[in-house]
């Protein structure tokens, strides 16, 4: 199924990308591989195209400026607190 030949120096500089090291024979095997996979994306060329989705569009409902809570009200159930700030555990 190889129709574009892959040269076997790209083969290396994808292995030595990947850490991996290839013999001969494995580049040799290799290449044909790669070249049966690009063709497959060229195929794809003769997909034909769809419409696109409309955009999405926000669901949501609008942002709402409300009052918050308080510091102390915050801190109220904190297991912990100190000098006004949550107070979690040490962690190191």
């Amino acid at each position: 199924m190889s129709e574009t030949p892959v040269d076997p120096d790209e083969v290396r500089h994808t292995a030595d990308l990947a850490r991996i090291d290839l013999d001969e024979d494995e580049v040799e095997r290799f290449a044909v591989q790669f070249a049966d996979i690009l063709s497959y994306f060229d195929a794809l060329d003769d997909v034909p195209e769809v419409d696109a989705e409309a955009d999405l569009v926000n669901v949501m409902r609008a942002d709402e400026v409300r009052d918050g809570l308080s510091q102390e009200e915050a801190l109220r159930n904190a297991p912990e607190t100190e000098d006004g700030y949550f107070k979690g555990p040490s962690v190191s």
